[in-house]
């Protein structure tokens, strides 16, 4: 059984969604391990007397509420960016599965 040129075309459509679905949960889980730093980072400075911060090759002194600010603001960017990766997995996982649907029906005809 040989399928429409249509049906081709939407298989390689779907194929190409769940590849960058591969990818944006690449982009996540790397996202997730740097999140995991920043907390392991901001509790390692509550509990530190004198906190350093590593600039280029060296690790310098460093003032414990800017580098708290800093890491708490590298921290909601990421959040953020986890929030924006997730509602574009969960778009193009509808689409998917409405393009799914489609070829499967397109396919029973």
């Amino acid at each position: 059984m040989s399928l429409s040129k249509e049906a081709q075309e939407s298989i390689q459509r779907l194929q190409m969604m769940e590849q960058n679905m591969q990818a944006l949960n690449m982009q996540k889980q790397q996202l997730q391990a740097q999140l995991f730093e920043i907390e392991g980072a901001l509790k390692e400075i509550a509990t530190s007397p004198v906190v350093y911060k590593i600039v280029g090759g060296i690790m310098i002194g460093a003032e414990k509420d800017v580098l708290q600010k800093d890491l708490q603001g590298k921290k909601e960017l990421i959040e953020l960016r986890v929030q924006t990766l997730e509602k574009q997995e969960k778009q193009l996982k509808e689409r998917a599965k409405n393009l799914q649907e489609e070829i499967l029906a397109s396919v029973k005809e």
